[in-house]
């Protein structure tokens, strides 16, 4: 790394405790790095969030190491993985689409490696925490000056699973990215999608979602397009753009995932409002 210090980052959905000893396992590869934890608490085994999360945050981070670990495989064939970016980060964790956002928004994948060579790994490998055997001893070297080349066999990432927002006249089908900790929810789709869908929209136009909960009736609810919360009363909806550039659903001071009996939705359609 080309700073004095090298910079490494660390997002898990471990918590404290798990997550310290991660950070422990780099300052004693890499005693002069400078280790900062983005995250402990992403949602447990929620790839997506950790995915949204990363590819939100590491613009505005150091060029450095990004350690990003929401692992349900760990312990599986799953790979441990290494990716250089464009900008010249690297970023390690699994092999299962949580790295891949992230690196397209910092200048691209210039290449990705297998975690595979022993010597950057700890002479214990566990079968359930590979984050302090496997991914914090690889970023660590790294950090230190190894070439991310050396990790492994150069290797072909998977793309996160996530589905493209569908788009036709007057309406929009959207994923759902991840709930965050307010309560609302962020979809994978972005203001261009809304206007190809509807044309330009005007703050406070109505709109009707539809989605579906457990394969159970479909339910609805009209949101208003607005710019800001305060748009809206204490307690109503809306559908706004988000700091990270996603459309989102929520609730002025409330939780949209409550309020409006969203949770565990995982696609919504937006429609407009029949005109009279």
């Amino acid at each position: 790394m080309p700073q004095s210090r090298p910079f490494v980052s660390l997002a898990t959905d471990f918590g404290a405790a798990y997550t310290a000893i991660c950070a422990g396992v780099v300052y004693g590869i890499a005693p002069d790095a400078n280790v900062l934890v983005l995250s402990d608490e992403i949602t447990p085994f929620d790839v997506r969030e950790g995915a949204m999360l990363l590819r939100q945050a590491l613009p505005y981070l150091p060029v450095g190491v990004h350690v990003g670990i929401v692992d349900p495989g760990v312990g599986t064939s799953r790979r441990p993985l290494a990716i250089a970016t464009g900008r010249g980060d690297v970023l390690v964790g699994p092999d299962n689409g949580l790295l891949v956002p992230a690196a397209e928004v910092l200048g691209g994948i210039a290449g990705a490696y297998a975690l595979e060579n022993p010597a950057y790994r700890l002479p214990q490998v566990s079968t359930s925490f590979h984050g302090r055997d496997v991914f914090a001893p690889a970023a660590a070297h790294v950090a230190a000056g190894a070439d991310a080349a050396d990790l492994g066999a150069a290797v072909e990432p998977l793309p996160l699973d996530v589905p493209p927002p569908v788009v036709r006249p007057g309406e929009l089908t959207v994923p759902v990215l991840y709930t965050d900790r307010f309560g609302s929810l962020v979809l994978g789709a972005e203001p261009g999608d809304l206007a190809a869908a509807f044309g330009p929209l005007e703050p406070g136009t109505p709109l009707d979602v539809e989605w579906n909960v457990a394969d159970g009736p479909s339910r609805t609810a009209r949101v208003p397009f607005q710019l800001t919360f305060g748009s809206v009363a204490v307690g109503e909806p809306l559908l706004w753009t988000d700091s990270s550039g996603w459309l989102a659903l929520g609730v002025n001071q409330g939780r949209a995932a409550d309020a409006l009996g969203l949770a565990g939705a995982r696609i919504l359609t937006l429609r407009a409002e029949p005109r009279p």
